[in-house]
Parts: C-alpha cells; sequence; structure tokens
C-alpha cells in the first residue's frame, strides 16, 4: 500500500511505467541452458567421477579425492569454453 502512495505522490511516475513496459516487452535469448550447465553440470560430474572412483579406489579412500578434482577440472574447462566464445562475438 505504500508503494502505490509513493508512486502517486511522484513526478516521475509516467516515466517509470514506460520504462518498465519497454522492459517487459524486450526479447532476449534463452538462459535456460546456461543455467542447466553451470548449476546441474557440475553435481552429476561430481556424482558419476565420485561413483566410478570408488569401484577404482574403493578401499584406499581417495575416491573423493579424485572425484573432486575431476569435477573442478570440468568447470575450469567450462569457464575456458565460456570465455573463448565471448570472445569470438
Amino acid at each position: 500500500m505504500t508503494e502505490e502512495k509513493f508512486c502517486q505522490d511522484c513526478d516521475q511516475r509516467q516515466n517509470c511505467r514506460e520504462v518498465y513496459q519497454k522492459l517487459g516487452k524486450t526479447k532476449g535469448p534463452s538462459v535456460v541452458f546456461n543455467a542447466l550447465a553451470a548449476f546441474l553440470l557440475p553435481i552429476l560430474v561430481f556424482i558419476a567421477s565420485l561413483a566410478a572412483f570408488e569401484a577404482i579406489f574403493g578401499k584406499a579412500g581417495l575416491s573423493f579425492l579424485f572425484a573432486l578434482s575431476v569435477t573442478f577440472i570440468c568447470i575450469l574447462m567450462m569457464k575456458a569454453i565460456k570465455s573463448k566464445i565471448s570472445k569470438n562475438k
């Protein structure tokens, strides 16, 4: 309620409305693939590598360390690829 009262007393009320309308109508690229790659891919790589290294190094107790290392390398590779793509555009 205080927001409505604030906007009613504002001299720039019409300009704000125009700006928000223009922002709402803008078209842009979908970020769904980037979000999935950024959040789910490292988790999936970690789980898969943890399972693989558990089978290989189960007795030694090094599976978590190797899985973490593989995930870290995967994230670094994703960043490098993303920066090369950004530079080419």
